[in-house]
C-alpha cells in the first residue's frame, strides 16, 4: 500500500472514531498506548481510561495499577453504596461509566430496563473460569449481560473479647441483652435490613405480603433504640475500634475485621445465623453507552485472570467466583465456612430477588422506618 493512501486511511479512521457514538466500540483516542502484556486484547481499540463505578474499598488498588502498566489505561474508580444509588444513577442519565458492578437483584432490573450492554464473550474469554454456583443464575440466566465478581453472605460481626457468650441467631441483634444495647449496627441498605428481620421472623427476605413487611418494619423500630448506626461503609471500623459489639455486615467486611495484618483486631468473627442469611453476588457489567466499551471489556476479562482474581478476592475478604482462581488462595482461606459455606449451610442462604411492583411497598416501609428513627 502506498504511504499515502496509508496516512490518508489512518486520518479517516481517527476521524471516523472522534464522530462514533457513546454507545460505540471505537474507544482508541488517538494517542499512544503502551502495553507491556498479552493480557490487554487489541492495542488499537484501547482508551486511554475508562470509568469504573463500584462500591466502596471493593478492588485491590494495586490491581488498576498493574492494569495501567500492563496496558496503558487509567482505571478511573467512583463510588456508590447501595444498589438503589447505583439505579438512580444510571435513571438519571449519570456519568459516563464503563464498568458497574450490580448485585444479583438489580442486574435482573437493570437487564429489564435495558441498561446493560451484552457482553462480547470474544473480549472477556475468562468467563469460562466460573464456578457454576456463580452462572446462569435467576438474575441472568443465560450469562449475556453480566460476569460474576465476587460473592458472599450477609450474616454479622461479633467482637468475642466483649461478647464470649453468643448464639449463631439474629436474635444477637434484634434482642440483644441490656450490656449490649446501643452496641450494635445494621446495613444501611432497604433490601438487606429489611431482609436480616423478614428471616428472624421466619418469612421470605423476598415478601411481598404487607403485614410481613409491616411486622418487620416494626422489629426495626423496636430495635433502634440499640443501634449505634445505620452504616454500609464504615461498620467495620465500629466495631474495630470497639464501639460496636455486633454488626450485620457483608462477608469480606466481617472477616478484614478480625484480621490484624489487614487492619482489624483479633476476636471479631463472622456469623452465619441459623435462621439463614442473604447470599448475594456482586457482578461486573458495562452500561449501554458506554463511552469505552471495548476498554471495559479489556478490563473485566482482566480482572479474572485466575492469580489477579486470587489477589482481589485476598483483598477484599470476599470468595471468588473464579474457580481457576482457587489454584491461588491458601487452603485455609477455601475452608473457612464464612467465606466458601460448606452445603449445609449453603441450604439456609436466601437470595435477593427482584420483587416487582412491590418494590413501592418497600420503598414505603423503609421511608416510614427511617423517618420513625429520625435517620
Amino acid at each position: 500500500m502506498k504511504k499515502t493512501l496509508f496516512y490518508i486511511l489512518v486520518l479517516l479512521a481517527l476521524v471516523l472514531s472522534a464522530c462514533a457514538p457513546a454507545g460505540g466500540q471505537e474507544s482508541n483516542t488517538g494517542t499512544e498506548t503502551t502495553v507491556t502484556s498479552d493480557r490487554c486484547g487489541d492495542p488499537s481499540q484501547l482508551a486511554d481510561k475508562i470509568y469504573f463505578y463500584n462500591w466502596v474499598e471493593y478492588i485491590d488498588p494495586a490491581i488498576k495499577d498493574q492494569f495501567k502498566e500492563e496496558c496503558g489505561v487509567e482505571v478511573v474508580e467512583t463510588n456508590f453504596d447501595s444498589n438503589e444509588t447505583l439505579l438512580a444513577t444510571l435513571q438519571a442519565g449519570g456519568a459516563d461509566y464503563d464498568v458497574i458492578v450490580p448485585s444479583d437483584y438489580m442486574v435482573q432490573i437493570l437487564i429489564d430496563e435495558g441498561y446493560l450492554m451484552e457482553i462480547d464473550k470474544s473480549v472477556v474469554t475468562n468467563l469460562a473460569n466460573m464456578d457454576d454456583l456463580n452462572v446462569n443464575q435467576y438474575f441472568d440466566p443465560e450469562q449475556k449481560y453480566t460476569v460474576p465478581y465476587l460473592w458472599g453472605t450477609s450474616g454479622f460481626a461479633v467482637d468475642t473479647n466483649v461478647v464470649s457468650d453468643y448464639e449463631a441467631s439474629w436474635r444477637m441483634v434484634f434482642e440483644p441483652t441490656p450490656e449490649n444495647c446501643g452496641k450494635i449496627s445494621m446495613l444501611d441498605d432497604q433490601r438487606e435490613t429489611l431482609g436480616a428481620a423478614l428471616m428472624y421472623l421466619g418469612y421470605s427476605l423476598n415478601s411481598t405480603d404487607p403485614a410481613e413487611l409491616e411486622e418487620a418494619k416494626n422489629l426495626l423500630i423496636a430495635q433502634a433504640e440499640c443501634v449505634r448506626a445505620y452504616d454500609s461503609q464504615t461498620n467495620d471500623d465500629l466495631i474495630i475500634t470497639g464501639e460496636t459489639v455486633f454488626g450485620h455486615m457483608w462477608t469480606g467486611d466481617a472477616i478484614l475485621a478480625g484480621l490484624p495484618d489487614y487492619g482489624g483486631r483479633d476476636g471479631i468473627v463472622y456469623v452465619i445465623p441459623e435462621e439463614g442469611c442473604v447470599i448475594w453476588q456482586d457482578n461486573l457489567a458495562v452500561p449501554v453507552g458506554a463511552p469505552n466499551a471495548y476498554t471495559a471489556m479489556v478490563f473485566i476479562n482482566y480482572l479474572h485472570y485466575p492469580e489477579i482474581a486470587a489477589q482481589n478476592a485476598e483483598f477484599v475478604g470476599y470468595g471468588t467466583p473464579n474457580q481457576a482462581a482457587k489454584e491461588f488462595i491458601s487452603e485455609e482461606v477455601l475452608a473457612d465456612p464464612g467465606i466458601y459455606p460448606p452445603p449445609e449451610v449453603e441450604a439456609r442462604l436466601q437470595w435477593l430477588e427482584d420483587v416487582g411492583d412491590a418494590l413501592q411497598l418497600y420503598d414505603r416501609i423503609w421511608t416510614e422506618f427511617k423517618a420513625s428513627v429520625g435517620s
